[in-house]
């Protein structure tokens, strides 16, 4: 999974320094165990494979922009990102808004209720 979480972060424009190891790690682990007790599973099955790394990166972006450590000017400071869509749900920035609000907005999407995905895969606890 860490693999497929820096490929994320590399398409926002975030390049993963050594210093973020420990990071990752602990966030791919809480996501992970997250899943896993919301579900009562052993294993992340396929099916949730992208929403988990799509929270480790929310998680991770959103610890580095309220520790002060991320330099938002260089997430989505390419123009070629202007539209993200999974599934139904789509997220487009306006190029006139500020690198600060974009990110907000792109933390907010890979954050958001994961709720439907999970009870997908819940299994009853005895």
């Amino acid at each position: 999974m860490l693999e497929d979480v820096k490929l994320r972060l590399a398409s926002f424009g975030y390049t993963v320094v050594d210093g973020d190891s420990w990071v990752l790690d602990f966030v791919i682990d809480k996501v992970t165990n997250h899943i896993k007790n919301s579900c009562n599973i052993t294993e992340i099955p396929d099916g949730l494979k992208e929403v988990a790394v799509d929270m480790v990166v929310g998680e991770f972006l959103k610890g580095k922009k309220g520790t002060g450590q991320l330099d938002e000017s260089e997430i989505l400071a390419s123009d070629a990102v202007t539209t993200i869509k999974l599934g139904d749900t789509n997220v487009q920035f306006d190029a006139a808004a500020s690198s600060s609000v974009q990110l907000e907005a792109l933390i907010a999407y890979l954050l958001r209720g994961y709720g439907a995905d999970l009870v997908t895969y819940r299994r009853l606890k005895w």
